[in-house]
């Protein structure tokens, strides 16, 4: 591809047509190139942080679903529980009353 520095020399060197000069030929392929493997790198770098965002995302998400579902079954842990003393303190005669004045009033 390169003519041998013996026929000319690489400022001078054309290649197919007088005017590509091979010095600016290569320069110019290597900062196109340069600039291409750097654009690429970057998307790289930009995919990998979205997909960990994602990720940590959907984690987070998934904590939260798990917090609810524990927090519901503690609230129904609680009611059930609830119901079970009521039951005894009925069966005992603990049971205390919404209004205590209730069985003083007159109808």
């Amino acid at each position: 591809i390169l003519p041998p520095s013996s026929l000319c020399e690489l400022s001078s060197a054309r290649w197919g047509v007088c005017w590509v000069n091979f010095e600016a030929l290569i320069i110019t392929m290597s900062v196109v190139g340069g600039i291409i493997l750097l654009t690429l790198f970057i998307c790289c770098c930009v995919c990998c942080r979205k997909k960990k965002n994602r990720k940590v995302d959907k984690e987070d998400e998934k904590a939260a679903r798990e917090q609810e579902q524990r927090r519901v079954r503690q609230e129904e842990r609680r009611a059930e529980m609830k119901s079970r003393h009521d039951e005894i303190r009925k069966k005992y005669g603990l049971f205390k009353e919404e209004n205590p004045y209730a069985k003083f009033e007159n109808n």
